[in-house]
Protein backbone atom coordinates (compact mmCIF):
# COMPACT_ATOMS: atom_id res chain seq x y z
CA UNK A 1 0.00 0.00 0.00
CA UNK A 2 1.33 3.17 -0.45
CA UNK A 3 2.91 5.37 2.44
CA UNK A 4 1.07 8.85 3.62
CA UNK A 5 2.36 11.74 2.79
CA UNK A 6 3.90 13.82 5.90
CA UNK A 7 1.78 16.50 6.35
CA UNK A 8 2.97 20.08 5.00
CA UNK A 9 4.25 22.67 6.84
CA UNK A 10 1.97 25.45 7.51
CA UNK A 11 2.26 28.72 6.18
CA UNK A 12 0.92 32.47 6.80
CA UNK A 13 -2.27 32.94 4.59
CA UNK A 14 -3.26 36.40 6.29
CA UNK A 15 -5.70 37.35 8.91
CA UNK A 16 -9.50 37.08 8.34
CA UNK A 17 -12.33 38.13 10.38
CA UNK A 18 -11.45 39.10 13.83
CA UNK A 19 -7.54 39.25 13.46
CA UNK A 20 -7.52 35.56 13.12
CA UNK A 21 -4.31 33.99 11.44
CA UNK A 22 -5.54 31.61 8.54
CA UNK A 23 -2.59 29.04 7.22
CA UNK A 24 -2.65 26.81 4.10
CA UNK A 25 -0.07 24.77 2.70
CA UNK A 26 1.46 25.62 -0.60
CA UNK A 27 0.08 22.27 -2.11
CA UNK A 28 -3.28 23.00 -0.18
CA UNK A 29 -3.80 26.38 -1.92
CA UNK A 30 -3.40 25.39 -5.21
CA UNK A 31 -4.97 22.38 -5.65
CA UNK A 32 -8.20 23.32 -3.66
CA UNK A 33 -8.48 27.26 -5.08
CA UNK A 34 -11.32 28.21 -6.74
CA UNK A 35 -9.71 29.29 -10.18
CA UNK A 36 -13.15 31.38 -11.35
CA UNK A 37 -12.91 33.55 -7.70
CA UNK A 38 -8.96 33.70 -7.91
CA UNK A 39 -7.11 36.92 -9.32
CA UNK A 40 -3.63 36.95 -10.12
CA UNK A 41 -1.94 39.94 -8.43
CA UNK A 42 1.00 40.61 -10.78
CA UNK A 43 4.14 43.38 -10.91
CA UNK A 44 4.43 43.54 -7.66
CA UNK A 45 6.70 45.83 -5.52
CA UNK A 46 9.36 43.77 -3.17
CA UNK A 47 7.44 45.79 0.15
CA UNK A 48 4.30 44.18 -0.56
CA UNK A 49 3.21 41.45 1.54
CA UNK A 50 0.53 38.95 1.54
CA UNK A 51 -0.77 40.38 4.62
CA UNK A 52 -1.20 44.08 2.27
CA UNK A 53 -2.67 41.97 -0.46
CA UNK A 54 -5.01 40.74 2.06
CA UNK A 55 -6.36 43.98 3.55
CA UNK A 56 -6.38 45.65 -0.10
CA UNK A 57 -8.87 42.88 -1.67
CA UNK A 58 -10.90 42.97 1.29
CA UNK A 59 -12.59 46.21 -0.54
CA UNK A 60 -13.93 43.96 -2.99
CA UNK A 61 -14.90 40.92 -1.06
CA UNK A 62 -14.76 38.40 1.25
CA UNK A 63 -11.43 37.02 0.42
CA UNK A 64 -10.58 33.16 1.09
CA UNK A 65 -6.77 32.81 0.54
CA UNK A 66 -3.74 34.82 -0.55
CA UNK A 67 -0.55 33.03 -1.98
CA UNK A 68 2.38 34.44 -2.99
CA UNK A 69 5.21 32.25 -4.46
CA UNK A 70 8.44 32.76 -2.77
CA UNK A 71 12.08 32.37 -4.29
CA UNK A 72 13.24 29.42 -2.63
CA UNK A 73 17.09 30.77 -2.42
CA UNK A 74 16.46 34.35 -1.74
CA UNK A 75 13.37 33.80 0.17
CA UNK A 76 11.44 37.01 -1.09
CA UNK A 77 8.44 36.80 -3.55
CA UNK A 78 8.75 36.51 -7.17
CA UNK A 79 6.38 39.94 -7.58
CA UNK A 80 3.20 38.10 -8.39
CA UNK A 81 0.65 36.55 -6.10
CA UNK A 82 -3.44 34.88 -5.98
CA UNK A 83 -6.42 36.06 -4.29
CA UNK A 84 -9.04 33.72 -3.88
CA UNK A 85 -12.43 35.38 -3.03
CA UNK A 86 -15.67 33.28 -1.06
CA UNK A 87 -17.47 34.27 -4.69
CA UNK A 88 -16.68 34.77 -8.05
CA UNK A 89 -18.20 37.92 -8.41
CA UNK A 90 -16.40 39.36 -5.94
CA UNK A 91 -13.38 38.13 -7.92
CA UNK A 92 -14.57 39.99 -11.28
CA UNK A 93 -15.40 43.28 -8.80
CA UNK A 94 -11.60 43.12 -7.74
CA UNK A 95 -10.37 42.87 -11.24
CA UNK A 96 -12.46 46.27 -12.06
CA UNK A 97 -11.66 48.20 -9.37
CA UNK A 98 -8.24 47.46 -8.34
CA UNK A 99 -6.04 46.85 -11.70
CA UNK A 100 -3.55 49.38 -12.02
CA UNK A 101 -3.58 50.67 -8.28
CA UNK A 102 -0.35 51.81 -7.18
CA UNK A 103 1.41 49.75 -4.16
CA UNK A 104 4.08 51.47 -3.04
CA UNK A 105 4.41 53.98 -6.41
CA UNK A 106 3.93 50.84 -8.61
CA UNK A 107 1.06 49.68 -10.61
CA UNK A 108 -0.37 46.43 -9.96
CA UNK A 109 -1.87 44.06 -12.39
CA UNK A 110 -5.08 42.40 -10.84
CA UNK A 111 -6.39 39.70 -13.94
CA UNK A 112 -8.18 36.50 -13.85
CA UNK A 113 -6.05 33.48 -12.96
CA UNK A 114 -4.01 32.07 -15.98
CA UNK A 115 -5.26 29.09 -15.49
CA UNK A 116 -8.74 30.07 -16.46
CA UNK A 117 -6.52 31.43 -19.95
CA UNK A 118 -4.79 28.36 -20.21
CA UNK A 119 -8.18 26.11 -20.08
CA UNK A 120 -9.83 28.21 -22.82
CA UNK A 121 -7.02 27.68 -25.08
CA UNK A 122 -7.16 23.62 -25.13
CA UNK A 123 -8.19 22.27 -28.29
CA UNK A 124 -8.83 23.03 -32.19
CA UNK A 125 -10.17 26.27 -33.49
CA UNK A 126 -12.04 24.42 -36.47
Amino acid sequence: PPRPRPPAAPRAGGRGVGGVLTTMSTSATIEARNQDATCYVGQCEERVTEELLWELFLNAGPVASVFMPKDKVAGRHQGYGFVEFKDENDAEYAIKILNMTKLFGKPIRVNKSAQDRRQLEVGANL
